[in-house]
This record gives structure tokens, sequence and C-alpha cells, in this order.
């Protein structure tokens, strides 16, 4: 799979959260089938991709657990990091994937339909894995995988899976690539410049 294809198969993965609402308790695969309607017609409607971006940006970040998926995407260098550094890298790091996000949003036909299987969740569970099998006219359909965890404001992304790729696992090769060549703060700045880049 080549990196654009992952990345807008990943922004199609935002399709699912980003309208929904945090302050509902919802079960996981509750809080996708709620908003998948809407945020599809939405995006069907708008495909300006600084109003995608200002989207995102307001309304991913309340269904993500960017601090979890910065930390298993730096992996083992994470602990290596100082408190600024972490703040620093999940800042850098959130910005971008919501480009990621927006950019693909952008370029989804808005006639996307996404079925969503039940998990098996067990009374008292804290994590699990929502699957679900988006389809658009003319591609064949695919699967996406959220992992999610129970936080103390409802379920959270901490991972989305495209057809068996995990997006943290994705990006981790390259980010110990780029702390072995420069440090920590080399990834941060290579980061900021892949951000300003795409900015």
């Amino acid at each position: 799979m080549t990196a654009t294809t992952m990345a807008r198969m990943t922004g199609l993965a935002a399709l699912i959260f980003a309208f929904c609402a945090p302050a509902q308790e919802l079960a996981p695969d509750a809080l996708v089938k709620a908003m998948v309607n809407e945020v599809i017609a939405v995006i069907g409607q708008n495909k300006d991709p600084r109003a995608l971006a200002d989207l995102a940006e307001k309304k991913v970040i309340a269904q993500f657990d960017f601090k979890r998926m910065t930390q298993l995407a730096v992996g083992r260098s994470w602990s290596q990091a100082s408190a600024a550094q972490q703040d620093a890298l999940e800042r850098a790091f959130r910005t971008l994937l919501v480009r990621t996000y927006s950019t693909a949003l952008s370029q989804s036909s808005g006639k996307t339909q996404v079925e969503v299987k039940s998990p098996n969740l067990a009374p008292g569970d804290s994590e699990t894995m929502v699957r679900t099998v988006v389809s658009e006219p003319g591609r064949k359909p695919f699967v996406i995988d959220y992992r999610m965890s129970k936080a103390p404001g409802g379920w959270k992304v901490y991972d989305v899976v495209v057809e068996n790729l995990s997006l943290v696992t994705n990006y981790r090769s390259s980010f110990q690539s780029e702390v072995s060549r420069s440090g920590i703060d080399g990834l941060i700045k290579a980061i900021e410049a892949k951000n300003q880049k795409n900015g």
C-alpha cells in the first residue's frame, strides 16, 4: 500500500468521528453508527481544503487520544524525551494527522458508505476494536479498524488500522530513523517542517 493510499484511507476513517459529540456516553460502535450519515453529508457539500482542515482541527481532536497515538508512533524513544519534548511531539503529530485527514476528506466522493460491526465488548472492558467496511463508488470495499480505549470523557481512538496496516506503526519506523539521525529535537523539527510544507 502506497503512502498516498494509506493517507487517503486514513482520511476516510475520520469521516466516522469528525462530528461525534464528546459528551455522549455511547458504546464504541454506537458512537460510530450515530454520526456516519451526518458526516458523509457534510463532506459531500464542502470540499474546500481549508474548511475541512478547520473542521478536522475542531472536531477530530475530541475523539482521538493523540498523546497515546504519539507515544505509540514514537516508540521506545518516547521515554527518552523530556516533558517539553513530548508536548512538542504531540502537537506536531496532531497537526500532521489532522492535515492528512483534511486532505483525504477533500478527495472523498461524499458517497461513502460505512458498515459498522459490533465489537466483542464484555462488561468492564476498557479497550476494544470496532471494525468497519468502507465502500465508495468505483472502488473495492476496504476494512478500517478502530482501536479504542475508555477514557474519562468516553471512548477514544488511539490507532486506526487500514487493511491490516496500523497508522501508528506506519509512522514508527520513519520516526525512529529520524531520532537515530538527529535526536528527539530533530524529529520534532522534521514533523514541523512537513506540516509547514503541507500547510
